[in-house]
C-alpha cells in the first residue's frame, strides 16, 4: 500500500482497555472560542483549547488579522479581542488547512468585513463543497466566489451591506447555520435560521455566553445585528467525537472498562450514546458540571455484546462525525445495522461511507452501501490486511479500533491528518491498551 503522507500505522490486538483518561478539548468549541473571543471587547482566557492543526489554523488566521493571542501553556490561550469591527485586512490568503468548520464559519464572519479575503485549504479541504454556505450567504448580500464546482478557494468581497434574512436551510448542518449567524452579527435587521433537523448549537451557546442577544431552540436560531460581544473566560470541554473512539473500543474489546473524564455532552452531539445503548452498550454517565457553556459528564464504559438495529433517523444529525466508529461497532453486533439519512457522510474529509465500506470489506466484513447510508452485516471475524484512510482522521482512528478485534495486523495508510483533531491519539490509545504503532 502506498501512503499519500508516508505515514502509516500498524494496528493489532492489544489488551482489555483499562484506566481513566481525558481526551483533548472539543474541536468545534475551540474554533468558536478563538473566533468569538477575537471579536469580543476585552481579554478572554481559553482553557482546554485543542492543540490540533485545525484549531491552530483558525488561531493563525485571527493572528494574521491583527488579533494578539498569547499561548502561555499547552491548551491555554489569552485572546486580546479587537471588537466586532476591529479585524484588519490580512497580508495574504488565509489558510484553513484541513478545517471545514473553520472555512465555512469564516465565510460568514468575513462576509461582513470591510476588506477582501481569500480562504484556502489543503488538498482534502479543496475538494469539499462550499455552495451550501455561499449560496445562502449570497441571499444576505454576501459576494463570495468559489473555485470551479463550488469548492475552495473562497474569494470573499468585503465592504458590502448585509441584510438579515429568514431562511430554512436545505441541509441540516451546524456549519451552515453558524456561517449565517456569524454573518448576521454584521447584518441589518434580524437573521433567523430554521433547520430541517436540529444540529449542534455551539455557536448559539457561545454567542449567548459572550453577551450577544440570541434566541434559540432545537432547529431554530434568531439574532439581530449591531450588538457587542463581551470578553469572558472559556473552558473548552473534552471532545465527544474524540471520546467516541474509546467508547466504541471499550464496548467491543472483551474485559474492558474505561473512565472518560469531563466529556462534553451537548445533546446535539451525543447521538452515538443513544444508538450504542439501543444496540446494548453499557455506558454510565455522571454529570460533572458545565464548561464553556456546555454540560460535561464522566463516562464509564464496559464491554458489552451488541445487536444490530435500524439507526433512528432522528439521531443521525447528532452523530454525523461518529459514523465511522459506529460502522466498526456494527461489524461486531449480532444481526444487521441499517443507516439511512446520512448522505452528509459522502462529503466529509473523505466519502466516509465508501471509504469505510472498502476497508471493512478488505478485512472481511460485509457492508452494503446505499446513497445515504449502509447496511452492515454483523458477526464477521475480521482479518488482517491493508486499508486506506484517504487522509481522513476519523477513518484512520476507526480502523485502529477495528484492528483490536482482527486476526492479524492491520496496516492503516495515510494517518498524518489524525493530528488535525486528536494529536497524541496513538500514545493515549497504546497507554489504554490498544495494539498500535507507527510503521
Amino acid at each position: 500500500m502506498s501512503s499519500a503522507t508516508g505515514r502509516d500505522w500498524i494496528a493489532s490486538k492489544g489488551t482489555p482497555l483499562r484506566g481513566e483518561l481525558a481526551v483533548p478539548g472539543d474541536k468545534s468549541v475551540s474554533h468558536r472560542a478563538i473566533m468569538l473571543a477575537s471579536l469580543a471587547d476585552g481579554v478572554s482566557r481559553v482553557e482546554g483549547f485543542l492543540e490540533g492543526e485545525d484549531a491552530r489554523a483558525t488561531e493563525a488566521i485571527f493572528r494574521s488579522m491583527g488579533v494578539h493571542i498569547e499561548a502561555p501553556e499547552a491548551g491555554g490561550r489569552i485572546v486580546h479581542g479587537v471588537g466586532v469591527d476591529g479585524l484588519r485586512a490580512p497580508a495574504g490568503p488565509l489558510d484553513c488547512g484541513n478545517a471545514g468548520t473553520g472555512m465555512r464559519l469564516l465565510a460568514g464572519l468575513l462576509a461582513g468585513q470591510s476588506f477582501d479575503t481569500t480562504l484556502i485549504g489543503d488538498a482534502s479541504l479543496s475538494k469539499r463543497p462550499m455552495r451550501r454556505v455561499t449560496v445562502p450567504l449570497s441571499r444576505m448580500g454576501a459576494r463570495i466566489d468559489t473555485g470551479e464546482g463550488g469548492v475552495p478557494p473562497l474569494r470573499i468581497h468585503g465592504g458590502g451591506a448585509l441584510q438579515g434574512i429568514d431562511i430554512e436551510t436545505e441541509v441540516a448542518s451546524a456549519q451552515v447555520k453558524s456561517a449565517l449567524l456569524l454573518a448576521g452579527l454584521y447584518a441589518r435587521g434580524t437573521t433567523t435560521v430554521r433547520e430541517p433537523h436540529p444540529t449542534r448549537d455551539y455557536t448559539e451557546r457561545m454567542l449567548q455566553a459572550l453577551g450577544w442577544p440570541i434566541e434559540f431552540s432545537p432547529g431554530f436560531a434568531r439574532l439581530e445585528g449591531g450588538h457587542r460581544l463581551a470578553a469572558r473566560d472559556i473552558v473548552v470541554p473534552a471532545d465527544f467525537s474524540s471520546a467516541a473512539f474509546f467508547i466504541v473500543a471499550a464496548t467491543l474489546v472483551p474485559g474492558s472498562e474505561l473512565v472518560l473524564r469531563r466529556v462534553g455532552m451537548n445533546p446535539r452531539r451525543t447521538g452515538l450514546l443513544h444508538v450504542l445503548r439501543l444496540m446494548g452498550a453499557e455506558i454510565r454517565e455522571t454529570p460533572a458540571g458545565e464548561q464553556g457553556g456546555e454540560q460535561v459528564s464522566d463516562l464509564v464504559v464496559r464491554h458489552a455484546p451488541l445487536r444490530g438495529i435500524e439507526v433512528p433517523v432522528e439521531h443521525v444529525a447528532d452523530m454525523i462525525d461518529e459514523f465511522p466508529a459506529l460502522f466498526v461497532a456494527a461489524v461486531h453486533a449480532q444481526g444487521t445495522t441499517v443507516v439511512r439519512g446520512a448522505a452528509e457522510l459522502r462529503v466529509k474529509e473523505s466519502d466516509r461511507i465508501a471509504t469505510m465500506a472498502a476497508g471493512l470489506r478488505t478485512l472481511g466484513a460485509r457492508m452494503d452501501e446505499t446513497p445515504d447510508g449502509a447496511a452492515v452485516h454483523g458477526g464477521a471475524q475480521l482479518q488482517g490486511g491493508g486499508v486506506e484512510s484517504h487522509g481522513d482522521h476519523r477513518i484512520a482512528m476507526s480502523f485502529a479500533i477495528a484492528a483490536q478485534l482482527a486476526d492479524g495486523e492491520v496496516r492503516i495508510g495515510d494517518i498524518a491528518n489524525v493530528a488535525t483533531s486528536f494529536p497524541g491519539f496513538d500514545a493515549l490509545a497504546t497507554r489504554t491498551g490498544f495494539g498500535l504503532r507507527e510503521a
